[in-house]
């Protein structure tokens, strides 16, 4: 090896003939302070010396602190079988799930059929726009029933946080299923004056390509698979596109207003004397509010995963 010392830089090297063969191959790890190289006996027998000159090298000292007489090795190696017996005995004392496989197949059926579903949405919104020159004012009438169908299934995955089948918060889920939903079924759904609008393509479009990432990376995590490059698109994405959503999503709001406060649906009037009628487009300024709201808390939430998956680790010295 090469180092720094107080003569400067020097070459060191030094040669120990073994009692006994050993390894061909050890293994070298460098820290801060010291190189470790760990040399393996060819057979697990007890040497009565290290080297084969009776007479000690001078460079050579033995760490007492690592120091194993046959007796010790003994106990110790009686210890450990004793401590291995014990946690089989405890792994065994906890009960098995004998519906892991079922779980786990369900949640790759859920997360695969959402992938397709999604990926229809956005190959189809891509096709008809830049390849066949379609308009965007025919998105809701040619996408819709797929994305009903899509965002009801997500419906599940309330359930699943609920019942415990997947580790996910349960408010982030909340947030976006019902979020999502109330701009499918109640603004585009029930106003057939917003279904021709262009904004619908930006909601349908930005929601199709989150998904295009977050499915496959939750279907390979059933099975114990990462694709790094997956992960990365997966907790990177959405930086970009949950604001651009949000921000489609409230355009979507804001055109609705005027068409909910002119034709009376869904506001409620109280009965007399107080004659009074509660404007559904009131809500929707409300629910403005908590749109961008549940925008900020769900990318918090994502950011803290982001950072989870793909922050800075502890490097190792090599």
């Amino acid at each position: 090896a090469q180092g720094h010392g107080a003569k400067g830089d020097n070459i060191y090297e030094f040669q120990i003939e073994f009692l006994e063969p050993v390894e061909p191959k050890p293994v070298c790890r460098v820290t801060q302070r010291q190189l470790n190289i760990t040399v393996q006996k060819k057979e697990s027998n007890w040497w009565e010396r290290l080297t084969k000159q009776e007479k000690r090298p001078l460079f050579l000292a033995p760490d007492f602190d690592r120091w194993l007489d046959e007796s010790d090795a003994e106990m110790e190696l009686k210890e450990k079988e004793e401590e291995k017996i014990n946690k089989m005995k405890i792994e065994s004392r906890v009960p098995k799930d004998p519906f892991k496989h079922l779980k786990k197949g369900y949640l790759v059926m859920y997360n695969l059929v959402q992938f397709l579903g999604f990926s229809w949405i956005f190959v189809n919104m891509t096709v008809r726009l830049f390849i066949l020159g379609k308009s965007f004012y025919d998105t809701f009438h040619t996408i819709a029933d797929m994305m009903y169908f899509c965002q009801t299934l997500a419906l599940m995955e309330i359930m699943n946080s609920l019942i415990g089948l997947v580790r996910s918060p349960l408010i982030p889920a909340v947030l976006q299923v019902f979020g999502r939903n109330f701009i499918l079924f109640v603004v585009l759904g029930s106003l057939e004056e917003m279904q021709s609008k262009p904004v619908v393509f930006f909601v349908f479009y930005f929601w199709s390509i989150v998904e295009l990432f977050r499915y496959p990376y939750y279907m390979l995590s059933c099975i114990g698979i990462e694709w790094k490059p997956l992960t990365w698109l997966r907790y990177t994405a959405w930086i970009p596109l949950y604001p651009l959503g949000g921000l489609a999503e409230a355009v979507c709001i804001i055109q609705s207003i005027p068409i909910f406060s002119e034709t009376g649906k869904y506001s409620l009037g109280l009965p007399n004397p107080l004659n009074v009628t509660i404007q559904f487009s009131f809500l929707l300024q409300v629910y403005l509010i908590a749109l961008f709201l549940g925008v900020f808390l769900n990318f918090r939430h994502l950011y803290k995963q982001r950072k989870q998956h793909l922050g800075p680790k502890k490097r190792k010295m090599k």
